[in-house]
């Protein structure tokens, strides 16, 4: 796959791009197509592999496959909403260690809600890139902490290898 080239993949209008030595994999969930975009090349920027989708029903469809290793969500959605979202990932055992950030204009009952759901940390929008990109380095290393020798483990993304994902 050419560098700089992107990818829809099979189920539906989620994005992702494969990036040499990512650091890591992130589901990206907002119903704004501009916010979207904003989140996922900021953080492609910063060596991210991203993965995106529409709403929360749409990330519960596809975060088995994709394997994230940080999930954002956005507040109100249609269909399925952020925090939700939070609650169904938590409540599943296959999802329930994943770190998850609501990049949102949070009223402070929205932010009680979400911390009850198990949302790890908040980003109030509108943002600035570089707090994006340090609060998913963040939960990055929430997720994946350092070996003994001091090293991170590999993540997630790094494990699942190119299995399911179309790469040419």
């Amino acid at each position: 796959m050419e560098v700089g080239k992107s990818r829809t993949r099979w189920w539906g209008a989620t994005y992702s791009r494969v990036v040499p030595g990512v650091s890591g994999r992130v589901l990206v969930v907002d119903d704004n197509k501009v916010i979207r975009q904003l989140i996922r090349v900021n953080l492609e920027l910063e060596g991210f592999e991203v993965v995106t989708a529409a709403d929360g029903a749409e990330a519960l469809d596809i975060v088995h496959r994709v394997c994230p290793d940080v999930v954002t969500l956005d507040v109100v959605m249609p269909r399925l909403d952020g925090l939700r979202t939070a609650a169904r990932l938590r409540d599943d055992p296959r999802t329930s260690h994943l770190p998850v950030a609501i990049i949102s204009a949070c009223t402070q009952y929205e932010v009680e809600s979400g911390l009850a759901a198990g949302v790890d940390v908040f980003l109030s929008k509108p943002f600035e890139p570089a707090e994006l990109v340090r609060l998913v380095r963040q939960l990055m290393r929430q997720a994946n902490p350092p070996s003994a020798d001091g090293r991170h483990e590999v993540g997630q993304a790094e494990q699942a290898g190119p299995a399911g994902r179309s790469v040419g």
